[in-house]
Parts: C-alpha cells; sequence; structure tokens
C-alpha cells in the first residue's frame, strides 16, 4: 500500500538529514514525498521597512524559497533509492502547525519526518519549537531524527510506557507495520522510582499488549527501576543497542520526560536515536 509522508523543511543541514533518514527508512515502500516549505510569518508581515510594500516582501521570498526548493528536489533526486518514489514541493505562507493540519488533510499524510531543530537551532533546547508544535498539537505519526542520527535498519525498537493508559488498535496498528516492515523486535520498558507490584490496571494493559503482539511479532518486557527516567532510558538505549524509540504521546508523563528534557551530561539519544511519537 502506498504510503503518504510530508517532510518539513528550512533548507539546514538539520532537515536533510531527516529527508536522507526518510529516504532509507521507507526504501521498500512505494511513498509519495511531500517536502513543505513555510515561510515564517513575521517574515512575511515585512519586519524589515528597507521594502516599500508587502507584496515585494511576498515577491522576494517567494522566488528565493522556489529556487531553493528546486535544488533541494534535484539533490533528493539523485539520492533517491527507490523507483516507486514520487516527489512533490509545497510553498505555504501561514502559521506552521495550520500549514502541517492543511497537508495532513488534503494528502492524508501517513508520517510525517522532521528534523529536532530547524535552521536555528538552539544548543541548549532539546527540541525546536516547530518540531515540539507538530509532535504535541498534531495528530499524525511523526519521525523525530536527531541530528547526529545515521540510518541503519532498526533492528530493535525501545517502547517505554508505564502500562497506564489502554492502547488503541490504531496506534498499535502502527507499531507493528514498523516492525514488520524492518523485520525489528520491540523491547517494552517499564521505568519506576522503585520496584513496586503492578495495579490491575497496569497488568490489564501490560497483557493487552502482549495478547496484541503475539508470535508473529518478537517482543519481550523489561524494567528498569531509576527515579531519573532519562538516564534509565539512555542506560536501556546503549546496553541493548536500540536503534529507535516509540511513544504514546498521550502517555504524557512520560512523553514529556524523556522528550523534552534539557539534554543533561551523558544523555546522548536526545542527539543520536529517532523517536516514532504516536498519536490516538
Amino acid at each position: 500500500m502506498k504510503k503518504n509522508i510530508l517532510i518539513p523543511t528550512d533548507f539546514s543541514e538539520n532537515s536533510w538529514n531527516a529527508i536522507t533518514y526518510a529516504l532509507s527508512f521507507f526504501k521498500k515502500e512505494q511513498c509519495d514525498f511531500y517536502f513543505l516549505h513555510v515561510t515564517p510569518y513575521t517574515e512575511m508581515m515585512g519586519g524589515d521597512s528597507f521594502y516599500s510594500s508587502k507584496d515585494t516582501v511576498l515577491e522576494k521570498i517567494t522566488s528565493s524559497d522556489k529556487e531553493q526548493m528546486q535544488s533541494l528536489l534535484k539533490r533528493v533526486e539523485k539520492s533517491s533509492l527507490n523507483t516507486k518514489h514520487r516527489f512533490f514541493t509545497i510553498n505555504e505562507y501561514i502559521f506552521f502547525v495550520d500549514a502541517i493540519r492543511k497537508q495532513i488533510k488534503e494528502k492524508s499524510i501517513d508520517f510525517i519526518v522532521m528534523g529536532t531543530k530547524g535552521a536555528s537551532g538552539l544548543k541548549e533546547k532539546t527540541i525546536g519549537s516547530n518540531t515540539g508544535d507538530v509532535i504535541t498539537k498534531v495528530k499524525c505519526p511523526v519521525l523525530v531524527i536527531p541530528e547526529k542520527a545515521n540510518y541503519s535498519r532498526p533492528k530493535e525498537i525501545a517502547f517505554p510506557t508505564d502500562y497506564n493508559i489502554y492502547y488503541k488498535s490504531k496506534v498499535l496498528d502502527t507499531i507493528t507495520n514498523i516492525l514488520t516492515m524492518n523485520a525489528a523486535a520491540l523491547r517494552v520498558l517499564h521505568i519506576a522510582k522503585k520496584e513496586q507490584e503492578l495495579t490491575d490496571l497496569q497488568r490489564k494493559n501490560k497483557d493487552f499488549l502482549d495478547d496484541f503482539l503475539e508470535d508473529d511479532i518478537e517482543h519481550s518486557f523489561h524494567f528498569l527501576s531509576n527515579p531519573n527516567i532519562e538516564e534509565a532510558v539512555q542506560c536501556f538505549v546503549e546496553s541493548r543497542d536500540i536503534d529507535m524509540i516509540t511513544m504514546i504521546a498521550k502517555n504524557l508523563n512520560f512523553f514529556q520526560r524523556i522528550l523534552f528534557h534539557p539534554t543533561v551530561e551523558k544523555i546522548s539519544y536526545h542527539t543520536e536515536t529517532p523517536f516514532l511519537v504516536l498519536h490516538e
């Protein structure tokens, strides 16, 4: 089945890294890739009094965007790994999240792929504001590619969860699709401050997950006790040689701590390990 992939780009190296990762990740799939460039709203308003009118600003921006988009397209076509990949370009001049939502609806997007930081990558932030907005406000699976991530076929995918949420089939179908596509194994990771019995709800959710994955998907369950969630994830990623981390956005407590926490020394998964964020 054909997949529709949306890749926002600001022409930075970080977004190019996300593009090359996506081309490799979906190399065996039939895909339509949509490259979307959104001009920041402030530029649109002609923040520079040097220009005589908003129209002049728009003309100048539009032609430069189109040129950059064309050279990006040439670069992509040279890198393409599959003749069943088709490429389309889109320039938008509205607020970033609105532009993303519009494309998801119009193009029936299956996955968004984006870098963690844009051209203005702030060192102390683990995730740029546009990426953060898309992950939290847009209901579509997002594959987040950090600046140092190099593609290798994901063989082990970690799934941190506290078993406190019921897993809807839409989310589990996406996970199994990715696992099957890569012949990968799922490592379900429960992190808690200290070891204690699971509540009835947690046990029920864990059993449901186990039943859903059944025998056709290689999977295992792991427990780590550590008051620091990021350290536990880092330790797990290193010890198991994890290639990707998947999370459910609704599992907020976990999700925000693992993904949005400022980078601490010793924590490198932020800069190296791709994240697949799922929405119900």
